[in-house]
């Protein structure tokens, strides 16, 4: 993607950073919200499992090659999971740092969302391993929700939806317990498709409180689950 050679004024559109570390690859991207719509500058891609060595030094490069200091941002788009815990929370702590540094506000964004918006369906489900997925339901006009589920609570949900967006392992379940709904298969979402999800909602000026900014998980961590008292490890797949 083309990067840009210098600061752009105000009237030519508003800067915005994207960072999504939550799956098992990740990455950063930098756009420009104008009144043609959005247009994403430059995108780097993260190798999963080191963010924490990587995520910071990224950014720090993008921002370099547009010509970009960290203050000229109008906003950062944070994917806030589900997905790794590592991930999601290094994410965060990164973007929370960047944002209190130079006062820029955050519009949070589900990754299921990203999904189900680059695939153009209402319901969309991430490999959430354990044979369980993630999953996204939403009917137009309705408040869609999202939840952990395995294969008995699919069996529960009916009608099951019509097209769901994939993008991993997810299908597998979703074929067994859904065999009629029609698994729409795309790539993995990425911080430029969550650029361009967002960066409407963040000149409509719907943020983030960054005091209460969180992980968007759906499931407890193995140390919550396993440090209570009497809990029993599972047998992993």
């Amino acid at each position: 993607m083309p990067a840009i050679s210098s600061i752009p004024s105000a009237s030519s559109g508003a800067l915005l950073l994207a960072i999504d570390t939550c799956g098992p690859s990740g990455s950063v991207a930098l756009g420009r919200h104008g009144a043609a719509g959005t247009e994403v500058l430059d995108q780097t891609e993260l190798a999963g499992r080191s963010y924490s060595a990587t995520l910071v030094a990224a950014v720090a490069n993008l921002l370099s090659r547009a010509g970009v200091p960290l203050r000229a941002l109008y906003a950062i788009v944070a994917v806030s999971g589900p997905g790794s815990f590592t991930g999601v929370r290094v994410g965060l702590a990164a973007i929370k740092g960047l944002a209190e540094v130079s006062r820029i506000p955050v519009v949070a964004v589900s990754r299921l969302e990203v999904l189900a918006g680059k695939a153009g369906t209402a319901a969309a489900a991430l490999d959430a391993h354990r044979h369980e997925i993630f999953l996204r339901l939403g009917d137009p006009g309705s408040q869609a929700r999202e939840l952990l589920a395995g294969v008995d609570d699919l069996a529960a949900i009916e009608p099951a939806p019509p097209r769901i967006a994939v993008c991993d392992e997810a299908a597998q379940v979703l074929s067994g317990a859904w065999p009629s709904a029609d698994l729409v298969q795309v790539a993995p979402p990425t911080a430029a498709d969550a650029l361009q999800l967002c960066a409407p909602r963040a000149m409509r000026g719907q943020f983030a409180d960054l005091a209460l900014l969180d992980g968007h998980y759906l499931r407890r961590s193995d140390a919550e689950i396993f440090g209570e008292p009497g809990a029993a490890r599972p047998n992993r797949p």
